[in-house]
């Protein structure tokens, strides 16, 4: 398929550039995969549509400040530890060859090893990956989206480090949020638990795989990279008891959709789910508007089919919902 075939229009001013407030307060357009109907609702209307009995499985994996600045102006972004080195990019990057050594302003230095030729470089800090974390936390920023404004960039750093994790963030190792969970409240969590809605988690530490561009004219020549899961054997359990009962399992976000349908529990995957995917794990998504021709939008028109998606962001266009990161909800069931 070509991935001009999953394009189309948004208007600037649909980007949405903060989160709802409440954040269960965001629209949230329900889709009957089956019949192709839509409704409009809230995120705190998401119990009429659950039953007691049905799993929703979420991506537990936490944000960490991975976006740091040399000394010299070179934006270095974190991409994942790799062995006692880490894989990064760099902007520019272009002037950095091996034997390159990178200056923070804070004294840090780090010497480049390795440049790959899809522009990923390894870097060798001489430190552990706990006090890479420790250290990146005290200079670091968070590495939200190109499309949110620079002032929204340069706003107090605490909130904007809140507003871009969920509120059941755990394991830090994400370089982007899994922002299909930023809807949740603890307080819609406890109603739908209340409701009998039981939860599973899993882990996808959100790396090149998810955000990079296609850049291939067909989507079957696309590689992604791959990012680390996972999937403990009690959610695989719980899925499977929530089946046997008659129950549904439904997907917070397309992280946690392939880090489920993933053939290994634990490591790293780089699942490319694409029309024709016959899905093994779920039996709904909850998810956000996606970027034109990404593979998010492809993973979702997977699942529901392209041409009832590109239908259902039509109307959500027409009907300015807001999309991105900190955009409205869509529930596929």
């Amino acid at each position: 398929m070509l991935t001009s075939d999953f394009d189309y229009h948004l208007p600037p001013e649909l980007i949405a550039q903060t989160p709802a407030e409440p954040r269960d307060s965001s629209r949230l357009l329900v889709m009957d995969r089956q019949t192709g109907a839509l409704q409009h609702k809230r995120f705190f209307d998401l119990g009429e549509f659950l039953n007691a009995g049905d799993l929703l499985v979420l991506n537990e994996t936490k944000v960490y400040k991975a976006r740091l600045i040399t000394a010299d102006g070179i934006e270095i972004f974190l991409l994942r530890p790799e062995g006692d080195h880490w894989l990064v990019i760099a902007k520019p990057g272009r002037k950095l060859k091996p034997g390159t050594m990178l200056r923070f302003e804070d004294g840090q230095t780090a010497m480049v090893k390795i440049k790959h030729d899809d522009g990923t470089i390894i870097v060798d800090f001489k430190k552990s990956t706990y006090e890479i974390f420790a250290w990146t936390d005290r200079i670091g920023k968070v590495p939200i989206p190109p499309y949110i404004d620079s002032g929204r960039r340069t706003q107090d750093v605490g909130r904007l480090a809140t507003d871009y994790q969920t509120v059941y963030a755990k394991h830090s190792g994400s370089v982007a949020a899994p922002t299909a969970g930023f809807h949740f409240t603890t307080e819609l969590i406890e109603k739908l638990k209340k409701q009998g809605v039981n939860f599973a988690a899993v882990t996808l530490h959100v790396g090149l795989g998810t955000f990079r561009p296609i850049k291939s004219d067909k989507i079957e020549d696309h590689i992604m990279h791959e990012e680390w899961i996972d999937v403990p054997e009690t959610t695989r359990s719980a899925i499977h008891d929530t089946r046997a009962h008659g129950g549904r399992v439904i997907a917070v976000g397309t992280t946690t959709v392939r880090a489920l349908e993933s053939e290994i529990n634990r490591g790293f995957t780089n699942i490319f789910i694409k029309p024709g995917y016959q899905f093994k794990s779920i039996d709904g998504l909850i998810t956000n508007f996606h970027l034109p021709k990404s593979t998010l939008l492809i993973l979702v028109s997977a699942f529901a089919g392209r041409d009832l998606i590109l239908k259902a962001y039509a109307e959500a266009i027409e009907k300015n919902y807001r999309f991105y990161s900190f955009g409205n909800a869509m529930l596929i069931i």
